[in-house]
This record gives structure tokens, sequence and C-alpha cells, in this order.
């Protein structure tokens, strides 16, 4: 029962004055899991009371509060926005929602005005009756929540980013309180990239590149397939062959229309991937089982035109990639391809990047358009608490190779062949000098680095002018380098260096001659300590809510998958 008249019942003996001060009602709803059934948060406060979503919902231990929509508040209350107010609560709807009220209304004797259930009729009531009329509806177990709001805003006041006294050179924002400014910050300052003049293309600078190239060299020795490097260029009509690979990638497509001052007949896009490039040549290369399997990888660059905000590195709109192609007679060589790419994406990161990884299978919402199935690896960004796609790889089953499609086939035509996928340590020496020392102290850094180098490990001599070994100091740092050595006229005399590292600020004396063993080891110790995991779990939910990854079973429903992504809720 929702009408006037039942509303009209309860509010008996309740004044009514035609003067009055107006009142609003919201309706929030908390994130929930997809199969959950929504509990909506009904607001009633004054309507010059600021009503912040995200303090209430830090205040209810509710996550992610959001206006509702109209659908759902026809379907709660049969209402549109403009006609609501908390006359809309009754006996059957009351204990469906959760109810707060600012207390600044039901302490105050004045007279208040809301919508009597339209927005053309409208009804006044002071503070108390008020709140009689929401405490008629409560029970022992559910009543209203009276809350400060007032309080509630200046409670969650955001701290300030930004550091007192910072200087230039130093980051200047808390990486704890904003991860995002702090982030972009230390690529700026780390000279690893520069902004460009167009949005979600960024400038990749010496220092940030030499990564690039590092991982290169690293995956070429470590492949065992071929290099090519096919156009950047599609057709509309080749691109679209496939539609639920171009339907995964559609607003992310960047098309060429035009050519000087006249328009294309046809649109050219700009790869967003390479499958529908790549595999019409796969079809005319591949004639026999002698041909497979057919093993190629390229280094090049894609344009995914993503409408969200970019982030240097993790989501551009133009980026570095490499992506490799396989075809193979039988899944159960795709299938062990994909395995053992995946394999080799994880020895990247925790072996030459020092990142540690997690590798699983996609769900099949998540998978790769157009593919079987996605394995893939989840890094995991401790400030943020959030998990973040490291790489992937696919198996694209027969879908690409089918007649219809790209028609990959070997002399056998009943058998189609396209089972396929998609498939540093550093030392550096800063020298510590002054000016009547400095021919004395350069020349040993740099044989010093040098010899590192012929030993293995990537080294440079910081032998800048007019700049302090403080300055030195921090400049590398914000650069990421692991390990720094310190060398001065009284390290020379005593032919030693002082060593520091980076993740731990420990400061040990390393006799010279002793570099050559002593330095590989320091840095094997660094990479250890920055892949060690975390293997214990004992509470699924704080462990998420303290910014931790945690990894659990999977039974592959999907019903299950949310479930877990809102069980924090």
């Amino acid at each position: 029962m929702n009408s006037l008249e039942s509303v009209a019942q309860s509010l008996a003996g309740l004044s009514i004055t035609p003067s009055a001060s107006l009142i609003k009602t919201l309706v929030d709803k908390p994130k929930t899991a997809k199969t959950a059934i929504p509990v909506p948060v009904v607001v009633i406060a004054r309507e010059e009371t600021e009503t912040s979503s995200s303090a209430l919902g830090k205040k209810l231990n509710l996550k992610e509060l959001r206006l509702a929509s109209e659908d759902l508040l026809a379907e709660f209350f049969a209402l549109d926005k403009d006609s609501l107010s908390l006359l809309s609560l009754t006996s059957e709807t009351f204990p469906k929602v959760v109810t707060v009220i600012d207390a600044s209304i039901t302490s105050s004797s004045s007279t208040f005005a809301l919508h009597a259930l339209s927005s053309s009729a409208t009804v006044f009531l002071s503070g108390q009756d008020i709140l009689s009329y929401l405490r008629k509806l409560g029970t022992e177990d559910l009543k209203v929540q009276e809350i400060d709001f007032t309080s509630l805003k200046s409670d969650v006041e955001k701290e300030v980013a930004k550091i007192d006294g910072a200087v230039q050179i130093a980051i200047g924002v808390k990486k704890e309180v904003d991860f995002s400014a702090w982030y972009q910050s230390v690529l700026i300052k780390a000279e690893m990239l520069e902004y460009y003049s167009v949005s979600g293309c960024y400038i990749l600078r010496p220092w940030s590149y030499i990564i690039w190239e590092e991982i290169q060299d690293w995956f070429n020795k470590a492949m065992s397939v071929q290099n090519v490097y096919f156009p950047m260029l599609v057709s509309q009509k080749v691109l679209e062959r496939e539609k639920d690979h171009i339907e995964g990638f559609s607003p992310e497509v960047a098309w060429v229309t035009r050519a000087g001052s006249s328009d294309l007949e046809e649109p050219v896009a700009i790869r967003p991937t390479s499958e529908t490039v790549m595999y019409p040549y796969y079809a005319k290369w591949i004639k026999s089982h002698r041909d497979l399997p057919l093993k190629l990888n390229q280094w090049n660059n894609v344009v995914q035109w993503e409408f969200k905000h970019p982030q240097p590195f993790l989501r551009t709109r133009q980026f570095l990639w490499q992506e490799g192609h396989t075809a193979h007679l039988t899944k159960a060589e795709a299938d062990k391809e994909v395995r053992e790419i995946l394999d080799l994406y994880c020895r990247v990161y925790e072996e030459l990047l020092a990142v540690p990884v997690i590798p699983g299978i996609k769900s099949k919402k998540e998978k790769f358009a157009g593919a079987l199935y996605t394995t893939t690896i989840e890094g995991f960004v401790p400030p943020s608490g959030r998990g973040i796609q490291a790489a992937t790889s696919h198996c694209l089953g027969q879908n690409f190779s089918r007649p219809e499609m790209f028609n990959i086939m070997v002399e056998d035509s009943n058998d189609p062949s396209g089972q396929g996928k998609t498939f540093a340590c550093s030392v550096w020496c800063p020298a510590k000098t002054s000016d009547e020392d400095r021919a004395k102290i350069n020349n040993p850094c740099d044989d010093l680095a040098k010899s590192l180098i012929d030993g293995g490990v990537r080294a440079r001599a910081d032998l800048r002018e007019g700049y302090a070994p403080g300055y030195k100091f921090n400049d590398w740092e914000q650069k990421g380098v692991p390990l720094r050595l310190e060398i001065g006229p009284n390290d020379l005399a005593k032919q030693q260096t002082l060593s520091v590292r980076r993740d731990t600020g420990a400061k040990i004396p390393v006799a010279l001659a002793d570099l050559a063993t002593t330095i590989p080891k320091t840095l094997e110790t660094i990479q250890s300590v920055l892949s060690l995991k975390v293997t214990r779990w004992e509470d699924f939910v704080p462990t998420l809510d303290s910014k931790c990854i945690a990894v659990i079973p999977w039974c592959e429903r999907e019903a299950c998958r949310g479930t877990v992504l809102y069980s924090c809720i």
C-alpha cells in the first residue's frame, strides 16, 4: 500500500502549517553485485544542505553511493524524482531501504514543506512531526538514522596532497594521498617522458625507452619466432570482416578519412591490433601442414583511441607493444604455445623488471574479442589497491581461419589449420668531489663504471659539474636506480666505495677489489626482495580493504564472479 490515503492515516494528529522551509528527498544506490537486490539509501535534508554521497557512504560503510536511476525510483516507490518525498516511505517500502535524515531537521521546531506524493501537492510539517512519522514506520531492528551532515562534511575533508616546503627538484606530492599526481610527477622528474600536443600521446625520453630496448633484447633471445613488420593501416572492408573482433575495439578505432583536402573513397583504419592486418597473408603463406607452425612476432605501435582519461604508460592512445601471432595444426599445440608465451611474460616482469605478477585466465566476459579464451598476468598498484593487466596471451581457435573469414587452410580442406593465438639491474656512480679533487676523482669513477659494465652491470658515472652530491643522489633516486656508489677522496685513500641501496637506504662500505662479485650479488638480493609475495591469507575482505591483492580460487561462474567483485561493500 503506497497511497496518499495511507500516508494521511499515519499523519493523523500531526500539525500542518502554511509557512515553511523546503526539504529535499534524495535516493542513492550503493554499488552491489549484479545478482544482489539493491538497498537504496533515502536521504532527507534541508534544501540548502550539502549531502556528500562519498562522505555518507563512508559513514554508512557503503561503497560508491550514486543517485538512483528513474527506473529504480519507479520500482521502489512508483514515483518520479520530482514527486518523491519522505511521504513515499510507507510500512511497505521502509523495510526495503536505509533511511537517513538530517539531525538539524529532527531537532528543529520550525515548519518544513515537502511534496505529498506529487510535484503539485505540498504538506507542511514540523521537524518533530517528521521524526514521529518516520519512527512509526520503524521497527526494533530497523530505524531511521539521524546524521549531522555539517560535521559529516568536515570529517572527510581531503588531506592536502602537496608537501609543505617541497622544493622544485622534489616530487612534491604524497603518493598515498594523490597517487595520480604523484605518478605523473615521478615520470616528469625522472625524465622518463614529456607531454605531447596530442592528448593521450607522449614522448618517450631515453630513460624510459632504454627499458623498452632491454625488454626487446630479452624477449627476442627467449622467443623462438621471427620478427616481421606489417603496415599500420588496414582497410575498412578487411577490419570489419570479423564482427565480434571489431565490435570489441570499435570505440577505440581511429580512422583516416582524408588525404590533404580530399576525402578518401574508403576510410582506412589505424590498427588497434593486428589480427585483421596479418591473417590474410597467413592464408597466402600457409598451404601445407609443412608450413606449420608459423610463428611471427612484431614490435610496433598501435592506436587505441581511448575516450577515458589517458594515463602515461598505462592507458594511452598510441603506444609501443609486442604482438606475436602463431598458427598451429592442432588446438593442443596452440594451447601449449599460449601457456609458454604467458610464462615468458611472467619472466619479463619478475626476472627482468622485478615486478611480481599473478597469472590466470580471463572470464568469458573479459576475454579478447573473437578468442576462445584469454590468459593474463595481472600486476598490482598498492597505493590505489587496484590490479592492472600486465600482458595477455589468447587462443583464437579457428575463429579467424574459417572460410568466411581469412580461409587459412592446409591441403586437407576438412581440417582448417588456424589454431592461433595472439599471442634492469643498474649501478650509478655519482661523484662526490670538491673542486681541487675533481680530476683525481672523476677518472677512478669513470674506470669503475667501465669495469662494472664489462662485468655485465649497467652503470654510469655521474661526472656533471655544478651539481651538489645531494642533488645527484635525489636525481638518480627519482629515476629509480636501485644501487648508488659514492666515492670521495677519503674513499679512494681507503680503496673502497660506499654502496647505498634505494629500497632500504642501507649504506655499506665495499672494497674496490671486491666490487666485481659484491655488486652483482647485491643487485640479485634487491631483485629477490622486490619480488617477494605474501602467501598467507586469513581474511579476504580486510585484505582488499587494506589495498592489498588476494589470489583466490574461482569456480568460473559469472554469478560468483560478481559476488566476489563486490564483496567489499
